[in-house]
């Protein structure tokens, strides 16, 4: 699985699994929030927009975590291989979703503030 090469130092396997952990995290909280909106929103939006918002943070989740598996992997090859570490594919997902996150709830909310 992580092919070949030699065992890298361990204070760099660790990092790179915190790191790892620390990607589960956002994906858990993007899930707690697709929750949150299920249970507390109801009042709040209509149906179809509370689940458009639910499915995108679900979507987003579910890319987190497998972002955060492939990435923990290619750097533990890299550091294996004492190769050059991969860029980061999850940050651009991450700031465009947060993005349009954003853009999402000031259009929500400026709809209900202007009697929309």
């Amino acid at each position: 699985m992580l092919g070949q090469g030699k065992a890298p130092d361990p204070r760099f396997t660790l990092a790179n699994e915190r790191t790892f952990l620390a990607w589960i995290r956002t994906a858990l909280a993007l899930l707690g929030g697709a929750i949150a909106i299920e249970t507390f929103a109801a009042h709040a939006w209509d149906t179809s927009g509370r689940l458009a918002m639910e499915l995108a943070l679900l979507a987003t989740s579910l890319l987190v975590s497998l972002g955060a598996g492939w990435r923990w992997l290619a750097v533990e090859r890299a550091l294996r291989r004492e190769a050059p570490l991969p860029l980061p594919r999850l940050v651009p997902l991450l700031s465009v979703a947060c993005g349009l996150a954003c853009v999402a709830l000031v259009g929500v909310l400026w709809a209900r503030w202007h009697g929309g």
